[in-house]
């Protein structure tokens, strides 16, 4: 090769090497977009910004909480994986996550009046290479019994379905609801407890499935107050309309069965337990509830092995469901102070999968508690009754839980007052406020700072 051929194939290799590279794509702009929820802690009154406010928080132009709260405090904005757990350490702080990653610990602002959780107007919005997860709503409502000046009300109504015709729509919307029924639907035996056996019409059935009522808990002091035969009677009659019923059954085993509903977007579990007695339990062959014996009602100390059995049931539906809801009916009548065997079987439940633990029987609302990601709810007060000799008895609150299969979002009270006709409504302001305070004053932290 001569020279000159030698020095062109050099420049040739020189200029090759020095080639500016080809330029690297440009990354896909994310695809999805979710809720910003901002959290604050339960100590802290409700929020509601409206959309420009928001945004300045989120752009960190507010340092205080003066033009949120009229308190002069210092405000922290908090972002990171870790701030839902800074709103609980310090109530100064802000946490602002996906509404898809929130927790019952936290209370959400509300942004123009709408829900991060609920609206899908909600207008404050990030960019996600994630779509938003899918939740569900499920409602869990209390002591509802159809008969004695109940259902001589409907009788004369005509219209077996009338006292459900406030809070209808709101189960209805639910993705599940499930109510606890303190009524036989025969009264084809000996009444049991006198002038306090409760039997209603089989027509309410048709009222209660208009209300969007999906699974019905039987695990009570009422189910047996005309016999065996009417209890059977009742679960047929239940099923054949359509309903999951739990908590009791035609024997122990049967008695022991959760009910799960799958809505779609997620699996949800009931397991429901008696330690109130008057119905018998279930026996091998017998039909009953699922029976703990425990404090007061039925025994001076818990029974453990119900306890154990009751431990494993769960454990088991724990596998097999995205959101697992215990449903116990124990406890004291008339006061808002849940009893020391409550709180015990509520950490079994709690320790052994359940998800959410929502108590009945007293008549009142009770305390709230927090077992790590659970919430236990002590007793939702009557839900449909004729019990107008006291204020307390004639309030409770429904519990909407918003879950997703990954977590629980949150657990909301639902504040109502039954009326003259038997008939829960809902309520705000200051009636809603001081059923809140009942629950409240018998909570444990976070929930001993306010219920919303």
């Amino acid at each position: 090769m001569t020279r000159l051929a030698l020095l062109v194939t050099l420049v040739a290799l020189l200029a090759g090497c020095t080639s500016a590279p080809e330029p690297a794509p440009s990354p896909e702009p994310p695809s999805h977009r979710l809720p910003l929820a901002i959290a604050t802690s339960l100590s802290r009154p409700p929020l509601d910004l409206d959309a420009a406010e928001a945004r300045r928080l989120v752009a960190g132009e507010i340092e205080t909480w003066e033009p949120l709260s009229g308190q002069d405090e210092p405000l922290r904005v908090v972002r990171t994986d870790e701030a839902l757990d800074a709103v609980l350490a310090d109530d100064t702080a802000v946490a602002l996550v996906p509404a898809d990653r929130v927790r019952p610990t936290v209370r959400l602002a509300t942004v123009d009046g709408l829900d991060p959780l609920d609206d899908e107007d909600y207008p404050l919005t990030i960019p996600s290479e994630r779509p938003l997860t899918p939740h569900a709503r499920v409602l869990v409502g209390g002591d509802v019994m159809l008969g004695r000046r109940v259902g001589a009300y409907l009788a004369r109504r005509g219209d077996l379905g009338a006292v459900w015709g406030d809070i209808g729509s709101v189960l209805a919307d639910a993705d599940v609801a499930f109510v606890n029924l303190e009524s036989t639907l025969s009264t084809a035996g000996p009444p049991q407890q006198g002038g306090d056996s409760f039997g209603a019409d089989p027509g309410v059935l048709a009222g209660m499935r208009a209300a969007g009522i999906d699974v019905v808990g039987l695990a009570n002091n009422h189910l047996g107050d005309f016999g065996a035969e009417p209890m059977l009677t009742t679960f047929r009659l239940l099923r054949e309309a359509g309903f999951a019923v739990v908590g009791a059954g035609e024997d122990r085993a049967r008695a022991r069965e959760p009910a799960i509903v799958d809505t779609g977007s997620l699996r949800v579990g009931f397991y429901a337990t008696d330690s109130i007695g008057e119905t018998p339990a279930a026996g091998p062959a017998s039909p009953g509830t699922n029976r703990i014996d425990a404090p007061p009602r039925t025994g001076p100390a818990i029974d453990q092995e119900a306890l154990r059995r009751a431990v494993e049931d769960i454990g088991d539906l724990a596998g097999r469901v995205d959101l697992l809801v215990v449903v116990p009916h124990w406890g004291t009548q008339y006061t808002n102070v849940p009893e020391p065997s409550q709180r015990e079987m509520a950490r079994a439940f709690t320790d052994a999968g359940a998800d959410v633990v929502v108590g009945g029987h007293p008549h009142w609302v009770q305390g709230w508690e927090q077992h790590d990601d659970a919430t236990v709810v002590h007793s939702l007060g009557n839900l449909v009754f004729d019990m107008d000799f006291m204020r307390e008895t004639q309030e409770g609150i429904l519990v909407e839980i918003i879950a997703t299969p990954v977590q629980v979002l949150d657990v909301r009270p639902l504040p109502y007052v039954i009326d003259e006709t038997f008939t829960p409504r809902l309520v705000e302001g200051e009636r809603a406020a001081a059923i809140l305070e009942l629950a409240r004053r018998a909570s444990s932290p976070p929930f001993d700072a306010g219920l919303r």
